[in-house]
């Protein structure tokens, strides 16, 4: 496992467009980048890549020896990101992108193998109205990944219940029926242990183990607690 870059440095970098960083807010790039944990030297495939706004930071992220493909569909492509993609990949830090014009069906070719990672942000309910054959967009995905790779979808939340309602009006997906769909619902996003049949019978949109969530919401109930105290004092004047 190489080592991690310094990835505030990345996302601080000067030559990053003004572009980029007016979306950063909304983004999250550190929070992103530390979550995936990669560094120099890995494979990396992005779904979805759009303008390139995260296929920059991933190339930063791998360089100099690794390489990133950037996959778009022809209607993404035809719809918004044809010139912002193309202008993006004459960028010198761009140099280890590879793109990839491919349907979301079979997003990558049998070429491409072994993968560090595969990313997917914020589009992956947009499949869903595009009418992309998830299944075997997603079985494409993990026969990409090396053994240990990792698939991560960034999306927005449904409220629990909402299925697919969302996709096209609110552009959101329920998580659980995303992680139904990836091969991880069932799985505790905490621990990664198994969540008990019993639990998931009762809370079919769970997506951590009893355990896991007793503990988030006590450490969430602590930071109230702790917040209430911070603004709890006052002021005596005493003129």
């Amino acid at each position: 496992m190489p080592a991690r870059p310094d990835y505030k440095a990345i996302v601080d970098a000067p030559d990053r467009s003004a572009e980029d960083r007016a979306l950063d807010a909304g983004r999250h790039p550190l929070e992103l980048l530390s979550f995936l944990g990669l560094g120099p030297g890995m494979k990396v495939g992005e779904v979805a890549a759009g303008g390139g706004y995260t296929s920059e930071l991933l190339a930063r992220t791998v360089a100099p020896d690794g390489v990133v493909y950037g996959q778009n569909s022809k209607f993404i492509l035809e719809r918004f990101a044809e010139k912002p993609w193309s202008e993006r990949l004459k960028k010198p830090v761009m140099k280890n992108v590879v793109r990839v014009d491919s349907d979301f069906s079979e997003p990558f070719p049998d070429t491409i193998h072994d993968l560090d990672a595969v990313i997917n942000v914020l589009f992956y309910h947009d499949t869903v109205w595009q009418k992309a054959d998830r299944e075997r967009m997603n079985r494409t995905i993990f026969r990409t990944l090396r053994s240990g790779g990792q698939y991560v979808v960034v999306d927005h939340s449904a409220r629990a219940g909402a299925g697919l309602n969302d996709v096209e009006t609110l552009h959101r997906i329920e998580e659980a029926l995303e992680r139904l769909e990836e091969g991880t619902f069932g799985y505790c996003f905490e621990c990664g242990d198994e969540i008990e049949e019993r639990r998931l019978r009762a809370l079919p949109f769970a997506v951590r183990c009893k355990d896991c969530e007793e503990a988030r919401e006590t450490a969430e109930r602590r930071e109230r607690q702790q917040a209430n105290r911070r603004s709890s004092g006052f002021l005596i004047d005493l003129n």
